[in-house]
Parts: structure tokens; sequence; C-alpha cells
């Protein structure tokens, strides 16, 4: 039983990491009215509710009925990215452009899968207008973007950007074997039959032909994994991205006392930050900086020979050298 990717020799040459503004939103979305997938999230949520200003207003439920706890959810709400450095605008114009009737279909299979939803004067709304339908949800996307996801995006954004990097120097020490090996627990490598397999209550099964897989990381997903996206979509596999436990907890408390007595409390909060490497924007949002500030700290840093920099498409990312690593962990450099 699962949901089975078979490649072929052109598929494995395919395989490649994107991250998706619109695919956190719809999962954080779904967070919202899952409780049993809010324990890392608490923090989040508390400053959602804390800024009461920005929920009201947002009703959630058209998108919720199409997001059943099992079976189909809607693709066209949160299609595969495009390309690994895809803005969450990008992606909603490709939301508002879908087919509606392609879309009908699509929300037609995600209401059967929740008992009565087909039937329901909500559900009959969406599948009798279904070009209404995508404009209403597209804005409603946009609306949830810019409360639950865009004010912490840039902490986000380094979370995921740090996952891609730590699996691609998987890849590249161990192949396919070793990287699918550590994405998640319910995933399976079958190197003899060249088969990816996602344990799932039924079964189904996905020839890649060529096209082969997309790799995504997400913090709202956890602690599940999703795939499974419907011809015409990229074959894509969203799994839990490392370090979800650490994402919303203050910098601040994982500083070392001496460490901040040596360099002082900023610049020890800023190099005790980089657990993973990250740019001066995602650094000042998760220490509460300006960016300016945090871009003197890591100029001395660097100059310290504690960090080296390294350019990545029009960002500039930063990582701790291990004479660094030796001073935030406590552990002598030699």
């Amino acid at each position: 039983m699962g949901l089975l990717h078979h490649f072929g020799h052109e598929d494995l040459l395919r395989c490649r990491f994107a991250l998706s503004p619109a695919w956190e939103t719809q999962e954080a979305v779904r967070t919202l009215n899952r409780p049993d997938r809010q324990g890392y999230h608490l923090p989040w949520l508390r400053r959602l509710r804390a800024d009461a200003a920005g929920l009201d207003g947002l009703d959630l439920r058209p998108l919720w009925l199409l997001m059943p706890r099992r079976g189909h959810s809607t693709d066209f709400i949160s299609p595969p990215p495009s390309g690994p450095g895809v803005s969450f605008e990008e992606e909603l114009a490709l939301i508002r452009a879908a087919d509606p009737a392609v879309a009908r279909e699509d929300m037609r299979k995600a209401l059967a899968c929740t008992p009565g939803a087909l039937d329901s004067e909500p559900g009959r709304s969406l599948l009798a207008d279904p070009a209404r339908a995508v404009r209403e949800l597209a804005d409603l996307l946009e609306r949830a973007w810019r409360v639950l996801v865009e004010p912490y995006w840039p902490r986000l954004r380094a979370l995921l950007e740090a996952d891609i990097l730590f699996h691609s120097r998987r890849l590249a020490a161990g192949g396919l074997e070793a990287l699918f090996d550590g994405l998640h627990p319910g995933l399976s490598w079958d190197s003899a039959s060249l088969t990816l397999t996602i344990e799932r209550h039924s079964h189904h099964e996905r020839v890649l032909g060529g096209r082969g897989l997309l790799l995504m990381p997400s913090a709202f997903v956890w602690p599940g994994i999703a795939g499974g996206f419907d011809p015409p979509w990229q074959p894509t596999v969203v799994y839990p991205a490392r370090g979800i436990g650490a994402l919303w907890a203050p910098v601040r408390e994982h500083t070392p006392a001496p460490l901040a007595r040596l360099l002082g409390r900023a610049r020890a909060d800023v190099l005790c930050a980089l657990e993973e490497p990250a740019s001066t924007t995602a650094l000042a949002h998760r220490l509460g900086l300006a960016p300016s500030t945090v871009s003197a700290h890591l100029a001395v840093l660097r100059d310290a020979g504690l960090l080296i920099s390294a350019r990545h498409g029009h960002q500039v990312r930063y990582e701790r050298t291990p004479l660094a690593i030796a001073l935030t962990s406590g552990e002598p450099a030699g």
C-alpha cells in the first residue's frame, strides 16, 4: 500500500529541490484547523492571536472545505513551483489562471473525500460557478499569505533554504539512496526497481516518464509527508524541513553567557543564530534587529575569521567557520 513513484533513467537526472510560498500558505491555513499539527507552531499561533486585527475577517472555511484529512486535496490552489526562487506573486498568478473546468474537477475530488461536503451549500456553490470559485479562493489565499505567512517569510525561507543545502550535500555525498533515506520515515527507496514509495492507506502508482521528481521542504506539512500531484502537475514530494523545533524559538535563549561576554550580546546572538547558512534579511527578521545593524555585526564577525560568505543568486549567505562552531558549542576547535 502506498503512493509509488516509478523512475526511469532520465528521471534520476531530473530530481531537484524547490520551495513554495503558496504551498506554505495553504499548509499554514490547514494547520490552523488541525490541532494535531500545531505542536511546534504554538509560538506562531500565539503571535497570530495577539494580533487579533490581522485575523478579523479572514474566513478560511472555503479553503478548509477543500483540505480533507485524508484523500485528495485541491492541487490548483498549491501547484508545485515552476522554479527554485519563485515568488508568491508568481504562484498566485498561476492559481488565478487555473482552467475553471479543471479546477471544478479538482474541487469535486477534494469535496468527495469529506462526508457531506459535496451536497453542502458551500460545496455546491464552489462547483456551480468554478470561475468565480477560482477568483474567490485566490483572493482568500492572498489574504492568508499577508496575515499568516508573509510577516514570517524571511525566517521560514531561511529554514527551507538551509534544509535544501543540507540535503543537497547528502545527495552529493551518497546519491539518491542516501538522500531519500534521510527525508522522512514514511519514505522508502527501492534501488532495484527504481521506485520511491510514500506510505499511504490507499494504493496509487505513477510513472514519472522523464519529468523527474521535485523535492520540496515545508515547515507546516509536519509531521506528515505529501505527494501525489496529479497530471498535468509536476510530480512532487513535500516533506518536513529539518530544524522545525527551533523555528520559533528566540535566538537569545541559545546564546552561551561566556560567548556574550567575549563578543558582546548582539554579536554573539548573530553568531548563534547561524545554525544554518542565512542571509542578512533572514537574520534581521529572526533577531528583531535592523538589517543595517545585522550587516555591521556580520562584517565584524567575518573579518575576525568567524564567518564565511557566499553568493546564492541575489542573496549573500553567511556560514560559521569551524572556530565559530567551536565557540558556540563550547567545544575545543582542534
